[in-house]
């Protein structure tokens, strides 16, 4: 096996770096073990820690994040091409020839105005593609894959539909709607509480905390507020008061064991603190 190109910022020496880890003959034995299937999980991994490094504008650590979700797209390409599927050079070909179909505007003759002109073409675009493909799926909701997070899935499914006029006016009619749902949330688990082993009841629950996350995810939309940086910025306040609350309880032998009435003590502390120190 060749040793990596010299210049190690030259494409080639990761390509070179991952076949050297896939060799049967004296490979990494954890990558040679590893297939798309157990790999996919670490590719969302890699693209949500780059969303993180940029969250906290930190670019050294973005360009280590970038590197790392590169080379999911390396590790890939290269099953791929052992498989006799493809190479990692016709994955760049066919973004570079999706980048310039996509943008007639740009790289052809097309006229497009604005941002929402190019977003417009893109989907016309897209629709077209997928019927060249054979892709009979004729419905609003087509092209959405089914391998998005969930919430993300929501946000999308709503927005294709609100492109045909399936939407509420405002975000009003979206908060009511969250109350009922709420209240059907609340009535299943008075059916559970009657009945623990209600099957039905449980089932029913699942359904009615889906419907309460889909209108919170509409909410969202509505309020033009991204489900995922609103989520990120909820559990990072939780960790941040929470390991507050546990520095304040070090003193006294930590949070553990302690009654809910103090550790609820301990976190409006934190809270408050945290407030006087954003008054500075």
């Amino acid at each position: 096996m060749n040793p990596p190109a010299d210049d190690p910022r030259d494409i080639q020496a990761l390509l070179t770096i991952m076949a050297r880890l896939r060799d049967p003959d004296g490979g990494c034995p954890w990558d040679l073990a590893q297939d798309f299937a157990s790999i996919a999980p670490y590719t969302i991994e890699e693209a949500y820690e780059v969303v993180d490094a940029i969250d906290r504008g930190d670019l050294d650590d973005l360009k280590d994040e970038l590197g790392d979700l590169l080379l999911q797209v390396v590790f890939h390409a290269r099953m791929a091409e052992e498989a006799g599927a493809f190479s990692f050079a016709d994955v760049v070909a066919a973004i570079c020839d999706k980048l310039v179909r996509r943008h007639p505007h740009v790289f052809g003759t097309a006229q497009a105005g604005d941002a929402g002109a190019v977003l417009q073409g893109w989907e016309a675009i897209k629709r077209a593609e997928r019927a060249a493909k054979g892709e009979a799926d004729a419905s609003a909701l087509a092209g959405i894959s089914r391998g998005l997070p969930e919430w993300l899935r929501a946000v999308k499914l709503q927005q294709k539909a609100a492109k045909v006029g399936f939407d509420w006016p405002g975000p009003a009619p979206v908060i009511a709607k969250l109350h009922e749902e709420i209240e059907e949330v609340r009535a299943e688990f008075d059916a559970l509480a009657a009945d623990p082993a209600d099957a039905a009841a449980q089932d029913r629950l699942e359904e009615e905390l889906g419907d309460v996350l889909f209108v919170c995810a509409n909410l969202a939309r509505h309020a033009r507020v991204d489900v995922g940086a609103a989520l990120r910025r909820a559990n990072a306040k939780f960790e941040r008061r929470f390991r507050a609350m546990e520095a304040l309880a070090a003193a006294d032998g930590g949070l553990a064991g302690k009654p809910l009435e103090e550790q609820d003590r301990y976190w409006a502390l934190a809270k408050t603190a945290e407030k006087e120190e954003a008054k500075r």
